[in-house]
């Protein structure tokens, strides 16, 4: 008797796993995907009172640059619309970046979009990944949103559009394909 109930026992388990598995693919097809370009205005130099990226830690007694393993930089770059930094605004890029690559040519990046403009006010992305350093683009994943970008994924790229070394001014062009509900 034992043994005509484990194989009804296991049909049952593959229907039920069979219909999770349809109302899963039927609701990931209610998804919307949204594309965004916008750009970071990025100001690094820590004697300017406009500084938008300062290194707040590092190992103790070594350089806390951008290339030194260990150092911790906080962000709170503005975000425009297009490169010009007088654009309209769209929001601001919050998080941190972490030097994490022993030959200094990797960065992990935790950044939340946070917006600002119109059409997606309150509205934020969160972005995670291994940013390579000193590459022409360089791609992350989009791991979660809120407001409506609410159960957000996706990727993110960002370029650099312009560099003015003396100023340690650039504008980052950010790229973002991201589906949500």
């Amino acid at each position: 008797m034992a043994t005509s109930f484990v194989p009804k026992m296991l049909t049952n388990l593959f229907l039920v796993l069979v219909l999770a598995t349809a109302t899963f693919l039927a609701k990931a097809s209610d998804l919307k995907e949204t594309k965004l370009s916008m750009y970071l205005q990025d100001i690094s130099d820590v004697g300017n009172p406009n500084v938008t990226v300062i290194p707040v830690a590092g190992i103790a007694g070594k350089a806390w640059t951008v290339t030194q393993f260990g150092t911790i930089f906080v962000t709170d770059d503005y975000i425009t619309e297009t490169a010009d930094p007088k654009s309209p605004g769209v929001g601001r890029a919050q998080g941190m970046y972490v030097t994490a690559g022993l030959n200094g040519l990797n960065s992990h990046v935790m950044i939340s979009i946070v917006f600002t403009n119109k059409e997606y006010n309150g509205s934020t992305i969160q972005i995670q990944g291994i940013s390579q350093q000193f590459v022409p683009g360089t791609e992350v994943a989009v791991v979660a949103g809120t407001g409506k970008f609410r159960f957000a994924r996706g990727f993110a790229t960002f370029e650099t559009y312009f560099v003015d070394i003396p100023t340690q001014y650039s504008v980052i062009r950010f790229n973002v394909t991201v589906q949500h509900h």
